[in-house]
């Protein structure tokens, strides 16, 4: 393994349009900072980046939306993010934002120097434009009808409704949301990133020298590589964002993903002037810290980027986590599902460690994972409480009591004694080597093992029952567990800083060197230990019962507002209808579409021919368990290509109240082509 002389930290810089939640932080934030706490321990030379994303088309939608404009959200919530990190303990060196002039001024540069070497390709193509509006639409400012569910509001990219990725072409009935009028397509020039010109480079860099990523990220990339890439355009005409700095890209600015990025540069420039060591010296080490849906911006096209742009380094390592869920459910800022960091900060003072404890125990690191309130209240009651709170409060009271708060010597060790010293050097090499290979929540299972042996140590050794029959031996069982405790101070400090800081305070040291981990002298005879309170408090139930509560008032306030029967569309003619042709069909083949979660490739005979659909029910159905099912279909829709696969015509589905698609099926099996009247 190659040894760096420093470290560049950059974790995923948040969208400025909303408040942090436990998904980011379980995501990305938890494992950056206990990464960034324990190489600042190591004494390396180490910097952590983040800053707010402040360009894009959320941000303008919502200052539409408000009536604001869009600086005055950024704002809004860089000042509330900003605040939140720091009150929950993410040490930053900088938190900055890419609203601020070094980074229109490096973003420019950045492109400026791809542009001038004639790496971008230049590509007039025909984009939607609002005649009403006078400008050209994002893909997010362009809704209609998706192809593939039916919902009448999905957006020009995505419907949120069955997940399927869109492009605004495949929409039925687009409009604008900005006039509500329909757009019409026009000529429009941008620059493209040829990503198809750097696939070799890719391929090799990737699946051949970095084998040692996390298998979910060397997955995906794999699968999007093996696709083929294509070229991907770096400009958008927006008037939000960082303008395009040639001649004839008026009304032009960055694209958000390509803009971005670069955020984590122009931060580390306002951060210190010897910026350049961190991104142009090979010996320095980059890591990204991001979540899942960001794996292919940091590990395909930044990289193609700084490839692009010729003077950079690349990044060591991307160990991206899956999703977080909440009870059971998808975090969903828009349906305002989620635990909001603010709102936990001020709901439970005090208790940022247990909340980073539980996310950390709980990371989705190689899958999606669940944050519930029950386990949030069993990991802070039986395991902080009755483990690590347990064994420090014992050690410390027994120690005020039998040797007035000083710590006593260790005279002649047993084999035991001896064992549970050499288990502490161990403890502390398995924590370091599971930290060093991003598995965060081994890394804590191990460090949470000391204070399990400490406490296993002291109901072994039971030194309140022989304090009056053999005291040489009990000064000998108390000193070893101080040392755990002393141990326990530099082992867990990545992970539970406040909490760890607050037991320094009581055994009055202020030793925060990983070197020291595993020393078994670390408290002198003599030392004086502070008068302890208690490291963890229980949570009762009734708080618990509080934020289940909320959540439930959330669902139901969802639940009735998609149970609101949609309101009938405008009235069609008798001889509109009848150009409708619905026909009975029987699923042959079914099988999932790579690199997507929502679409189903099926093979269908529709008594006039045996045709290919796509249809984003990957969600609701197996593909194994319809093979067979007689569906409905418009079998006279116009073909469209989805994902490259051309698809005939559309399955008809019926949405339930929670948004789930199910079949429409005749009752009774029919002939394949029976038309439906």
């Amino acid at each position: 393994m190659k040894n760096f002389k420093r470290y560049l930290i950059t974790s995923a810089l948040p969208y400025a349009n909303g408040p942090l939640h436990i998904g980011h932080l379980a995501g990305v934030y938890v494992p950056s900072d206990i990464y960034t706490r324990y190489l600042r321990m190591k004494g390396a030379d180490v910097i952590s980046i983040c800053g707010s994303d402040e360009h894009g088309v959320p941000i303008t939608l919502k200052a539409r939306k408000e009536g604001i404009s869009p600086q005055e959200v950024v704002d809004r919530y860089h000042t509330l993010n900003k605040k939140a990190f720091e009150d929950f303990g993410i040490a930053f060196d900088i938190y900055s934002r890419t609203s601020n002039k070094v980074h229109y001024d490096t973003a420019s540069d950045f492109f400026l120097k791809i542009y001038n070497k004639g790496e971008f390709t230049e590509k007039i193509s025909e984009q939607y434009y609002d005649e009403e509006a006078a400008s050209f639409l994002a893909d997010r400012y362009i809704t209609g009808t998706c192809p593939h569910c039916g919902n009448e509001n999905a957006y020009g990219d995505q419907c949120e409704k069955c997940g399927t990725s869109l492009s605004p072409n495949d929409l039925i009935n687009p409009r604008s949301t900005i006039s509500g009028s329909k757009p019409v397509l026009r000529e429009t020039l941008h620059w493209y990133l040829p990503l198809d010109k750097y696939e070799g480079w890719l391929k090799k860099w990737i699946l051949e020298d970095h084998k040692e990523w996390k298998t979910n990220v060397y997955g995906q990339c794999k699968s999007w590589i093996d696709q083929g890439l294509q070229p991907r355009a770096v400009s958008r005409d927006l008037d939000w964002g960082v303008p395009v700095p040639v001649e004839g890209a008026k009304g032009k600015v960055l694209y958000v993903w390509f803009d971005a990025p670069i955020g984590y540069i122009s931060a580390t420039k306002e951060l210190t002037a010897d910026w350049e060591k961190y991104w142009k010296d090979p010996e320095t080490k980059m890591v990204h810290f991001i979540g899942k849906d960001n794996i292919v911006f940091h590990c395909i096209i930044f990289p193609a980027m700084l490839k692009a742009e010729g003077s950079f380094i690349l990044p060591e390592n991307v160990p991206a986590n899956e999703f977080l869920n909440l009870e059971n459910d998808k975090i969903s800022t828009s349906r305002n599902w989620a635990v909001w960091l603010h709102e936990y900060l001020e709901e439970f003072p005090g208790k940022q460690d247990v909340l980073r404890y539980t996310l950390c125990s709980n990371a989705p690191e190689t899958k999606d994972n669940d944050f519930t309130w029950k386990d949030f209240q069993a990991r802070n009651n039986n395991e902080l409480v009755a483990i690590l709170g347990n064994f420090v409060n014992r050690t410390l009271v027994l120690t005020g009591k039998y040797y007035d708060g000083r710590v006593p010597e260790r005279g002649i060790t047993d084999e035991n004694d001896n064992s549970v010293l050499k288990e502490i050097s161990k403890i502390r090499e398995n924590v370091e080597s599971s930290i060093e290979t991003f598995r965060f929540r081994e890394a804590l299972r191990e460090a949470m093992n000391l204070a399990r042996l400490g406490n296993k140590y002291l109901a072994d050794a039971e030194p309140w029952k022989i304090d009056k029959t053999d005291p040489e031996r009990v000064k000998t069982i108390m000193n070893i567990a101080l040392q755990i405790t002393a141990n326990l101070t530099i082992i867990l400090e990545p992970f539970l800083p406040f909490s760890m800081s607050k037991l320094r305070n009581w055994i009055n040291i202020d030793l925060k060197k990983w070197d020291e981990a595993g020393n078994i002298d670390i408290l002198k005879p003599g030392h004086a230990i502070n008068k302890p309170d208690l490291l963890f408090e229980k949570i009762e139930d009734e708080a618990i019962k509080k934020q289940i509560s909320k959540l439930e008032s959330t669902k139901k306030v969802n639940e009735s507002a998609s149970s609101k029967v949609m309101p009938s569309k405008d009235q069609v003619t008798f001889e509109d209808f009848t150009k409708v042709d619905i026909r009975t069909a029987t699923i042959l083949e079914a099988e999932k579409v790579p690199k997507t979660t929502k679409l189903l490739k099926l093979k269908i005979d529709t008594g006039l021919d045996i045709r290919t659909i796509v249809s984003g029910i990957a969600e609701y159905y197996e593909p194994e368990t319809i093979i067979g099912r007689q569906i409905s279909i418009v079998a006279n829709l116009e073909p469209r290509k989805i994902k490259g696969i051309e698809s005939k015509g559309m399955i008809l589905m019926a949405e339930d109240k929670e948004g789930r698609l199910v079949m429409v099926t005749p009752a009774e099996k029919v002939s394949n082509g029976s038309p439906i009247k």
